[in-house]
């Protein structure tokens, strides 16, 4: 990030005071505007690599809200869906806008798993990484009315089934809720028919209608459904639970949902919400979406849309959020590669 102003030692800024005083009135306007921190001069498109409905989409929304509500940006910001090639076109787009800073990503795990299973031209490293917003969880859930009230009961039950009996679905193919439900198969000897769809609202919906018989869908994509009665939470895919310990139900927080591994399920898995821009942006061009990005978490709408949604509020940028990624882009492909979802040479 770029040193500020402010914090260069005085004999600098005099200096460069200087250089600026010594041309014409006009020059000395072009050289305090060169100074001055970069900004949007138009609007700014916010791309979904995802359906409408699901937990980027929401968040995106949720994003662009909070920023015209608190007055936060001076150009407007629109949120478009690209959602095509699980997640392809949006990821395309961006690469394709070489130094362009008035367009954003919010990035799914599908930042690594897309590339591998299609075999599409794309790197996450042909972007600009901004920052990681949260990590998103992942939980198991089943139609309210099942008689399944535990992880294992369920997965015992679709083992008694036999092999592609019980109708698993989740976001797209050979994504994060395809790979999920893979790690749910070999950690517990089952096998489901995994029925994919465009993102996590419809998924609720089709759980809700029993098309389907359970979902690894986000705590977001599901909260309204469990609040109404609806479906039934099993476990969280985490090593511990969330934290979140305010009712959400009647009877129920989300810091009561057990982990698959406390109830006899042992896999986890958690996903990215990040931010990205277009490869060959400025510094000064990230360091304002970033900033803008820190004003966004400090909202109280934000902290309470982050419990709404049982994130996990881990954030990281820079070299941090570098080295995250790294080592990331390495367990998706071992997972693709377990699963066998890599695209075919």
């Amino acid at each position: 990030m770029p040193t500020p102003l402010s914090s260069k030692p005085l004999s600098r800024r005099l200096a460069a005071f200087a250089r600026c005083a010594v041309g014409s009135a006009a020059a000395f306007a072009l050289c305090g505007a060169a100074q001055a921190a970069w900004e949007p001069t138009k609007a700014v498109e916010f791309v979904v690599p995802a359906g409408t409905g699901g937990g980027a989409d929401q968040m995106a929304r949720l994003i662009q809200g909070i920023i015209v509500k608190n007055k936060l940006m001076k150009e407007s910001m629109v949120v478009i869906n690209k959602s095509g090639g699980a997640g392809a076109e949006g990821f395309l787009d961006v690469k394709g806008a070489k130094g362009d800073p008035h367009k954003i990503i919010i990035t799914l795990s599908n930042l690594f798993t897309t590339p591998l299973a299609t075999g599409v031209p794309f790197n996450w490293k042909e972007m600009t990484p901004v920052t990681m917003l949260a990590l998103d969880q992942f939980v198991l859930w089943v139609n309210a009315e099942s008689p399944y009230k535990t992880a294992s009961e369920y997965t015992a039950a679709t083992k008694a089934a036999g092999p592609n009996k019980m109708k698993m679905g989740g976001t797209g193919s050979k994504q994060e809720d395809q790979i999920i439900t893979v790690g749910l198969e070999k950690a517990t000897g089952t096998k489901f028919i995994y029925v994919p769809f465009k993102g996590g609202g419809d998924v609720a919906v089709q759980l809700v209608g029993k098309h389907i018989d359970s979902s690894v869908n986000n705590p977001i994509e599901a909260v309204a459904q469990w609040r109404a009665g609806a479906l039934r939470p099993l476990c969280v895919f985490d090593d511990t639970r969330m934290p979140y310990k305010e009712k959400v139900t009647a009877t129920q927080s989300w810091a009561d949902i057990p982990t698959c591994k406390e109830s006899g399920v042992p896999t986890d898995y958690v996903m990215l919400r990040g931010i990205f821009m277009a490869p060959g942006v400025t510094p000064d061009q990230q360091a304002y979406y970033l900033d803008l990005l820190k004003k966004v978490r400090e909202t109280p709408e934000w902290k309470e849309f982050m419990e709404k949604g049982a994130f996990n509020q881990t954030a990281l940028s820079g070299p941090d959020f570098v080295k995250w990624l790294e080592e990331n882009e390495k367990l998706h492909k071992t997972l693709m590669t377990e699963a066998g979802f890599l695209a075919k040479p």
